[in-house]
């Protein structure tokens, strides 16, 4: 079991595990194992749905988990089957998911076998985690960090799902334990870009969390020679304060012992350790993709290095009878046969249920708070978003701050975190790397540990790196843990074009957004709704993006001086999915049947009221606010009023959730209209040119607007 040069060394031989906790491991080792022949034997059954089982690994995860407390995290993997038995599942459990039961209690049927999310008094909380390849690398690591912070505050650590009405965290008591995340992986998922950001946070911030790389030397068909230079255990050695410990992963003594000198470390001096474990695959990769297909050889070389036959040989050594041994293979495959037995006659889940726990109960349902205070001055949008976020880092010592560039002196790029460094110090509101794949998936760790973040992605042109960790990670949180683990998370992300800001920092992404469900999208358009939709999207349980108009942060754009409004008070909040009329019609003009309707958000709420002067009384604005959820019934009642509509949008109009959104009126409205639903939006090419009048060209203005609605009002 080396460890690196830096580690002090030890000051006596290991202690071995005790005998009674070895027959524990190995009756667990064949559960685990007599379940995965019982799969391979009833595969026509047990195979419906793709799983992989721990063979040839239960060995490191049974010491892992034997390790673990109640007040640990852990992010297993899909084939930590043997680790989940070590925690206290019972084999009808694991089985239930692997036949998409409906009391499956992870996820009710949802997602595949071995892939838990579990809240359960005297275990360890397991968030849930995707297939995705070394994703929960990084939502792992959130889940330090925010340990870190709270044991810093002295804050306690909420253990319940994120509630609908948030309160102010408690302080902890003196005596509360040192808690530890467990990040299981495979060495195959090394070699992706986002280990190597978790990997940087937690050294760079010295957490409390133990990534335990389970290498069998194959990622499917390929070869870890195929696949990477160097083993996990090698490549750790880059990341200066990261501890590292090699265990032989099929042997139970040497697995227990590093991975408790791991823990230790870990526990004791709050920064983060790696324990590389090399395990033989006896299994198949997984029942998609089988062992005989293109093993050959290898595996009977890995089937020499049989953690169960080296387990028992080591309890004959110390003095267990063969009797007794036997006994527990026996009562392990009693158990696992009624289980299955029980399992196979478990009901299915109600198809009426298919539908819950898309989000979380939303906790705020209607507007409260002044909108207006009497004397207060007009602000601008970025202060009202500045001044929104001041707010609820005093009221909630829970909330974090943090993303490229918003800390220290700066603030931001466009100053909207100022001073705010200053004021809440830097474990609060704090510089990240660039890493837009860590600021967006360390969310979903920080919200099971019980921190509400709020991050900034710098420009809506540089989401995409993150965009692994919002769908496979956010997004899927709440449904596939039947609402256990919703992800409230608040990313703000500056977008829009004006004024030369060429091809990199001018994109519009509300249409690539809203094909991701599971989070909402809000939009606001002055700062007032800014104020107002920041705090409930803060407030709310779920995954939010905030798009925040760069032209409309300081109102300096021609046409947009509507933007800086009246700054609500302290507390004000918006409902997330309500539209509001921007600008009303004149009450004649709307009986005499001559106006029309600009349904829109952001840029397009300036557009249209200043194309509208041209047609004083006869044009009516609607802006959305909330993209997902879309105010549906605002919008028909909007058509109803009107029978002529205009979408409009800053994005290229082909394909977009403002085509969508006309394809809808259509569908549903089409004996309201009295016109075809007309679009309006940017021209279709892939970026928009630095050239201020090649970018006047390619997006909409007050002028096109204005063209369009006289031909609508035409009709």
């Amino acid at each position: 079991m080396p460890a690196d040069a830096s580690a002090a060394p030890p000051a006596a031989t290991p202690a071995v595990p005790e005998t009674n906790l070895l027959a524990r491991a190995y009756l667990l080792m064949h559960t685990a194992a007599e379940m995965a022949a019982l799969y391979e034997a009833q595969k026509t059954v047990a195979s419906r749905y793709v799983h992989a089982t721990a063979r040839g690994h239960e060995a490191v995860q049974l010491a892992a988990a034997f390790l673990l407390t109640e007040h640990d995290y852990a992010t297993p993997y899909y084939r930590d089957d043997a680790l989940l038995l070590g925690l206290g599942l019972r084999p009808y459990e694991l089985m239930l998911q692997l036949l998409a039961k409906r009391d499956d209690p992870f996820s009710g049927g949802r997602t595949y076998y071995s892939h838990p999310s579990l809240r359960r008094p005297g275990m360890p909380i397991i968030p849930h985690q995707s297939s995705a390849t070394g994703m929960q690398a990084i939502p792992a690591t959130g889940m330090a960090q925010a340990i870190k912070y709270l044991e810093g505050q002295k804050l306690k650590i909420n253990r319940e799902a994120p509630a609908s009405e948030l309160v102010p965290a408690e302080v902890a008591s003196p005596t509360s334990a040192k808690p530890l995340v467990l990040c299981s992986i495979g060495d195959g998922a090394m070699t992706e870009g986002e280990v190597s950001e978790a990997l940087q946070m937690a050294v760079l911030h010295q957490l409390p969390i133990v990534y335990l790389v389970q290498d069998n030397d194959w990622g499917i068909s390929a070869t870890g020679k195929e696949m990477r230079a160097m083993d996990a255990y090698e490549f750790a050695a880059g990341f200066p304060g990261l501890h590292r410990v090699r265990v032989d992963g099929a042997d139970m003594v040497s697995s227990y012992i590093g991975l408790r000198e791991a823990f230790s470390h870990v526990r004791q001096r709050r920064g983060p350790a790696l324990v590389h474990a090399k395990c033989p695959l006896l299994g198949h990769h997984t029942s998609g993709v089988r062992r005989e297909w293109y093993r050959g050889d290898n595996l009977t070389e890995h089937q020499l290095n049989d953690p169960l036959p080296r387990l028992h040989r080591r309890l004959r050594h110390t003095g267990a009878s063969e009797a007794d041994l036997v006994a527990l293979v026996e009562q392990a495959r009693a158990t696992v046969a009624a289980d299955w037995a029980a399992a196979l006659a478990a009901p299915d889940p109600d198809p009426a249920t298919f539908a819950d726990h898309e989000f979380a109960p939303p906790a705020v349902l209607e507007e409260a708070g002044e909108r207006a205070p009497a004397g207060a001055p007009k602000a601008l949008m970025v202060d009202a978003a500045l001044h929104a976020v001041d707010d609820i880092l005093r009221e909630f010592p829970e909330a974090l701050f943090y993303g490229q560039d918003v800390g220290g002196e700066l603030g931001g790029v466009f100053r909207e975190a100022a001073l705010l460094a200053k004021k809440y110090g830097d474990r609060r509101v704090f510089n990240t790397p660039i890493q837009e794949a860590y600021i967006v998936g360390s969310t979903a760790g920080m919200a099971a540990v019980g921190v509400r973040p709020i991050v900034e992605i710098q420009f809506a042109d540089y989401i995409w790196p993150a965009l692994n960790q919002l769908v496979e990670e956010l997004s899927k949180s709440c449904y596939l843990s039947l609402g256990k683990f919703p992800v409230p998370a608040l990313i703000r992300v500056p977008v829009g074009a004006y004024g030369g800001g060429g091809p990199y920092h001018s994109g519009s992404i509300e249409s690539t957004l809203l094909t991701i469900r599971g989070i909402k999208v809000v939009y606001p358009s002055n700062a007032a709704d800014m104020k107002g939709l920041l705090r409930a999207a803060f407030l709310d349980p779920n995954p939010v993006v905030l798009l925040e108009h760069k032209g409309l942060y300081w109102s300096k754009v021609p046409g947009t001086e509507d933007a800086k409004t009246v700054e609500p008070a302290a507390g004000y909040v918006i409902p997330l999915g309500r539209a509001a009329v921007a600008q009303a019609a004149d009450a004649d003009a709307l009986r005499r049947g001559s106006t029309c309707v600009v349904i829109t958000y952001g840029m397009g709420v300036h557009w249209a009221r200043t194309a509208s002067r041209a047609y004083p009384g006869r044009v009516e604005v609607l802006d959305l606010r909330t993209l997902n959820p879309l105010d549906w019934d605002g919008v028909r009642a909007a058509v109803r009023r009107h029978g002529k509509i205009l979408v409009l949008t800053e994005e290229p109009l082909l394909n977009s959730f403002a085509e969508s959104l006309a394809g809808r009126i259509q569908t549903h409205c089409f004996l309201e209209l009295d016109a075809p639903v007309r679009t309006l939006g940017a021209a279709n090419l892939p970026a928009i040119p630095l050239n201020v009048e090649l970018e006047k060209q390619m997006l909409p203005s007050a002028e096109k607007v204005g063209v369009v609605l006289g031909e609508l009002l035409a009709y």
